[in-house]
């Protein structure tokens, strides 16, 4: 390496720099932030956690070279698998949603979609209601099946929990359990107006087919699931403890859902 034997020893005798010191004082809370949320965040969230929740000063470009050159790395995405039956005879409803996903105030838009989790007893079947407005699950059903009744439970949970008023706008997929009699007669008791994707259009139901590839990323291919029971568990407190309370939306200035709402409605 053409380095004299003194200037070898030398270098290590050398006390670390000031700047070499803060980066790895640095350093120390990017691990702490990242395996206090399970290793899913990536440099932006864990620099918007340490900057402006925490007021640690740093840069988010501080934050990336730091992580990589410390093999800190965010679990990667998988791609969405759509579950959607729309080969039925019953009327759909036309898209009012038309793809705008920011919303003024909350309960006055949800979006809905199904999804599946293996366990193995066998399919676990998800049916989650989202407010557009704060991003957060305020539905969600869960059975063996993925009987009519699944999309029924959700919504009734989201009417208990939240109260929404008259003219909320529900939007899904063409799927045969959001098109089914049963399910219309409830909206309609609660004078909701139904809307729907156009077909085989994923994108115009983003949101809750995002809410998905999150909970699979960060949940659901990380573990193996003994029983149904045990993986609703785990999907109830990731949803109600994690992802709603304390999980950093980008599209929330990196604010949680519930974090966003009460500083929406309370400013």
């Amino acid at each position: 390496m053409e380095v004299s034997r003194s200037g070898y020893h030398a270098f290590k005798n050398r006390p670390k720099s000031q700047n070499r010191l803060n980066n790895e004082k640095l350093l120390i809370e990017i691990r702490r932030v990242f395996w206090d949320n399970d290793r899913n965040y990536g440099s932006p969230r864990i620099w918007d956690q340490l900057r402006n929740k925490e007021q640690i000063s740093c840069s988010v470009n501080r934050v990336a070279r730091l992580m990589h050159c410390s093999g800190i790395v965010a679990i990667q995405k998988r791609k969405f698998k759509a579950t959607t039956n729309s080969k039925h005879s019953y009327p759909v409803w036309p898209n009012l949603l038309n793809r705008n996903f920011i919303v003024a105030r909350p309960n006055s838009i949800w979006v809905s979609d199904i999804t599946y989790i293996w366990t193995t007893e066998g399919w676990l079947y998800l049916a989650a209601i989202l407010d557009l407005f704060s991003r957060g699950i305020v539905g969600i059903a869960m059975d063996k099946t993925i009987a009519e009744t699944l999309t029924l439970q959700a919504l009734k949970q989201a009417i208990l929990r939240r109260s929404p008023p008259k003219g909320l706008i529900y939007h899904s997929d063409r799927g045969v359990q959001y098109a089914a009699n049963d399910f219309k007669a409830l909206l309609a008791q609660h004078e909701f107006t139904g809307s729907m994707s156009k077909k085989g259009d994923c994108w115009d139901n983003a949101v809750a087919e995002s809410f998905f590839h999150t909970l699979k990323v960060e949940l659901i291919h990380r573990m193996k699931f003994r029983t149904r029971e045990e993986a609703k568990i785990k999907i109830f407190e990731y949803v109600e403890m994690y992802y709603n309370r304390r999980r950093a939306h980008s599209t929330l200035g990196y604010l949680s859902p519930f974090e966003y709402e009460k500083q929406k409605i309370f400013s």
